[in-house]
Formats: structure tokens, C-alpha cells, sequence
């Protein structure tokens, strides 16, 4: 199976003790931005890779697209690539949201859609079926646990903590 690389966004301004998902649009320093772009350049030179990355639409991640595109690359936008939707919890801090919340999602923790948004099982299926267009990428830390998750269903325990802001990821290309 080939893989793809993707990079997690850098970290967005306004996020610390926030639960953020795909309703939350958050900026990035612009400087964080283009250092992520230059390691992507430098990353695609080095594998003689072609000057081609999609990116999610949302602001954290489309940001390294837009200083790619100005290098040069052909920057493509596609919402499959979109963070998580947390429903209505997206962009609430997470000391707002009851126990009890936290306790109905726990005990259905792949299918809770967190008040109106998107479960964890949508997700694992949204990202498995994304067919990338090309080599490089740029998303978000809970779209690559599910892009990377193999085998079960995924539990409390289970589920990885998402990678670090900027980091790459190889990950499966094909479902």
C-alpha cells in the first residue's frame, strides 16, 4: 500500500484549553505557517516529489497552503480533510462542558456525535475513504488518528493523542 505525507497544522492561536474542531476556524501565526511550508518544500525536494499539496480549508491548515502556492505549488483545497466536527462543543472551553457530557460520550465513544456534529466512527470512515490527489497534505490531528487508526474499535484508552503541531505523517493511501 503507498502512502501519502501529511503534516499536522501548526499550532492555531486561540486554542489552549478549548475544544476545537471543524466549526472553529482559528488563525496561525503567519511566520509558523511558512516555517511548516519550507519544511514541506524541503521535503518534496529532497524526495523529488511534485510541487503539489492539498490542504484542508480550514484557516490553521490552509495557511501552509497558500505560502506553498506562492513557491510555486499547485495548492488544492478539499473539505474532506477537515478537522472533526464537534458539534456543540466545537469552540466551547473544555471546563464549560458538564461531566455528564463528558460521561455520554465516553460511554459511547465511537458513536456520540457530540450534540449535532460528527461521531468518531464518521470521521474513521470520512478519512479511510479519502483518495489524496497527491503526496503532500496538510490536516488536522484527529483527521490523521483516524487516516493511521488500524484494527478494532477504537476506545477511550485506545485512541492516540494526535500528532505534534507540524509534525509529519506517513500515512495508508488507499483504504
Amino acid at each position: 500500500m503507498a502512502a501519502f505525507t501529511i503534516w499536522r497544522h501548526p499550532r492555531p492561536r486561540g486554542a489552549e484549553g478549548r475544544c476545537i474542531g471543524g466549526r472553529t476556524d482559528l488563525p496561525v501565526d503567519p511566520r509558523k505557517a511558512k516555517r511548516l511550508a519550507h519544511r514541506i518544500r524541503q521535503h518534496a525536494r529532497r524526495l523529488s516529489l511534485p510541487r503539489e499539496v492539498v490542504t484542508s480549508p480550514l484557516a490553521r491548515a490552509a495557511g501552509v497552503g497558500r505560502c506553498l502556492k506562492r513557491w510555486g505549488f499547485v495548492w488544492r483545497v478539499d473539505a474532506a480533510l477537515a478537522e472533526m466536527d464537534f458539534g456543540a462543543w466545537d469552540g466551547r472551553p473544555w471546563s464549560d462542558i458538564p461531566p455528564a457530557d463528558f460521561e455520554r460520550w465516553m460511554s459511547d465513544f465511537c458513536g456520540f456525535d457530540f450534540d449535532g456534529g460528527e461521531s468518531l466512527d464518521a470521521l474513521l470512515k470520512r478519512a479511510s475513504a479519502w483518495q489524496p490527489p497527491c503526496a503532500l497534505a496538510v490536516g488536522h490531528g484527529g483527521w490523521i488518528n483516524a487516516r493511521c487508526w488500524q484494527g478494532g474499535a477504537p476506545t477511550p484508552s485506545s485512541w492516540p493523542r494526535p500528532p505534534a503541531y507540524g509534525r509529519l505523517t506517513s500515512a495508508p493511501s488507499a483504504a
